[in-house]
């Protein structure tokens, strides 16, 4: 039971790191293009990557994993940050959360299917009702936003992408810690993101004014959101299985609508306290539901 509590609070400090990232995002945007905001943050976590690799002294991968490293870093560094930038520059940090909500129950389906996972039935019913509680809240939250069928597109694929890089990822996990995980995947896509930064921000500098708020929020979504969150998150789903871990990402949505009242002096209401009770019920419910071990991987 203490394994169990400890992977739980692995997978809540990197969720309540992730929670800042759309607000963060939206923040940045007025400094720096999408492209910018996407490709430096991956820059610097692969930078910093780097440098914690070298020191540590870590071994390279073995190549048969460098395949899983690829796709886990497409979907987690690059998918997510562009697809969710891109459609933050037409809709709101509260209106995004509408579409981000389905991404646990998007992870939950991809680690049934990818690594085997068996849940129970009462794990499925805390996870489609936690979604769905979340999807209703946040767009009646985002209702004085006008929908944008594109936004909505490109935040269906952001959801998609990191669904798809936590999969992944917690595969690697089984192989390798967690922190090595993400570092490995930003180092490999450091050749790309430091000379596509370079570029993206040469090229739009002359129609963005770079602000001081709008570059310590790129640096949180730098070092927070694309590397030191990812530590915490790939620990909690190696102790809980993917499945279960990420259900706790189901709060992540009312945290996010917090962190945008607070910091895009947007209101929240009754409605936000009802929604919170709700989700945190079946996290607790998904958590508690009895869960089978992924079958082992084969040699």
């Amino acid at each position: 039971m203490t394994r169990i509590r400890s992977g739980f609070l692995f997978a809540l400090t990197g969720v309540v790191i992730f929670s800042f990232t759309l607000p963060m995002v939206k923040i940045a945007l007025p400094s720096l293009s999408p492209w910018t905001i996407t490709l430096g943050r991956m820059a610097i976590a692969g930078i910093t990557a780097l440098i914690v690799l070298t020191v540590r002294r870590t071994p390279i991968p073995d190549r048969s994993l460098w395949k899983t490293i690829f796709f886990t870093g497409l979907g987690i560094s690059f998918g997510f940050p562009i697809f969710s930038t891109l459609a933050l520059q037409r809709t709101s940090s509260a209106h995004a959360a509408v579409i981000i909500a389905g991404l646990p129950l998007a992870t939950a389906v991809l680690a049934v299917l990818r690594h085997k996972e068996r849940v129970a039935p009462l794990f499925w019913l805390g996870a489609v009702i936690g979604s769905l509680t979340l999807m209703v809240y946040a767009w009646h939250h985002g209702g004085s936003v006008g929908v944008d069928v594109f936004a909505d597109i490109l935040l269906v694929l952001a959801v998609i992408s990191s669904a798809f890089g936590y999969s992944e990822g917690a595969l690697l996990t089984r192989y390798m810690p967690g922190w090595q995980v993400v570092s490995w995947c930003v180092v490999m896509f450091l050749p790309i993101s430091s000379l596509g930064a370079l570029a993206t921000f040469v090229a739009g500098r002359d129609s963005h004014t770079i602000a001081v708020k709008g570059i310590l929020a790129f640096l949180f979504v730098s070092f927070g959101s694309m590397y030191l969150g990812f530590f915490a998150w790939y620990r909690g789903l190696s102790v809980l299985g993917v499945a279960r871990g990420s259900q706790v990402q189901l709060i992540q949505p009312i945290l996010t609508l917090l962190w945008s009242s607070l910091l895009l002096h947007e209101h929240i209401g009754l409605a936000s306290i009802v929604a919170a009770v709700i989700v945190l019920s079946c996290v607790v419910l998904t958590q508690r539901a009895r869960h089978f071990a992924p079958v082992a991987p084969a040699d």
